[in-house]
């Protein structure tokens, strides 16, 4: 059996930059096994595979150590596939996924996401927190992951956290942002219990973090910057209940997967 394997540089507009995502496209559905083994081998912090469903496409997502509910980057780069080397014709496509339906528009080079909104709450902050930062947070809250705010932008860019304690959350992982003087926030996100200290750009956690801003800054659009060190930039806008995050992508490289019975 041979497979196409794309890797794409989503949320970049230059090789080397962005959060690198693995794309797979199939006609029908593997072994969760294979796709996991598959995830494991490219060793990158997610693969997404994708099949037709309908009018649209199915896609499903997996880091080096499972199957997750939703990624960003990866939905990203399997639109870019897609749009850019695939020839499709329409200017969008809709994804059937475990988060629900999800949309990604071409937009010029842009290339916009349409992701239910998930709104955080305020949570006391955890030991395992305070424990894995220098730094005691300002305020904690959690939806799929815990966001946990900090003072100054230098507060983020300087974070090295202890992943040993964030491995013993209960969460996905943990996001960290504080306000920006050069974009309206900043942010990075750790997921060490996926086998991701850190990922380099992070599209999910702003269907978090555009909510919490909103209600802290009173905008619904924002200009954010993930400063991992690859970095990478974005735009995320609230409209009703969904987040619309958009960005750009690049392709890495092009392969053939070749699996032996």
């Amino acid at each position: 059996m041979e497979l196409t394997l794309y890797q794409i540089d989503a949320f970049a507009s230059r090789l080397f930059e962005g959060n690198p995502a693995a794309v797979c496209q199939l006609d029908g559905w593997l072994s969760d096994e294979l796709m996991l083994s598959i995830a494991e081998e490219n060793n990158l912090s997610e693969t997404a595979f994708f099949v037709p469903a309908g009018n649209g496409f199915h896609i499903r997502w997996f880091t080096p150590e499972g199957e997750v509910d939703l990624c960003g980057h990866a939905t990203l780069a399997t639109a870019y596939v897609l749009f850019s080397i695939l020839g499709y014709k329409k200017d969008r496509i809709e994804f059937d996924s475990k988060s629900g339906i999800l949309t990604v528009t071409k937009d010029n080079e842009w290339l916009v996401m349409d992701f239910p909104a998930q709104p955080p709450v305020s949570c006391d902050i955890p030991k395992e927190i305070i424990k894995a930062f220098d730094i005691v947070p300002v305020e904690c809250l959690k939806s799929e992951d815990f966001i946990v705010v900090f003072e100054r932008e230098a507060d983020i860019e300087s974070a090295n956290p202890a992943f040993e304690q964030l491995m013993k959350l209960d969460l996905r992982g943990v996001i960290i942002t504080a306000k920006s003087t050069r974009y309206d926030f900043v942010a990075r996100f750790f997921a060490p219990k996926y086998g991701i200290h850190e990922d380099p750009v992070t599209g999910s956690v702003y269907t978090q973090l555009a909510p919490y801003w909103a209600s802290r800054i009173g905008s619904k659009r924002f200009n954010v910057k993930q400063l991992s060190s690859r970095g990478g930039e974005l735009t995320c806008e609230i409209v009703d209940d969904r987040v619309l995050i958009s960005g750009k992508a690049i392709k890495y490289f092009e392969g053939l997967i070749k699996i032996e019975p």
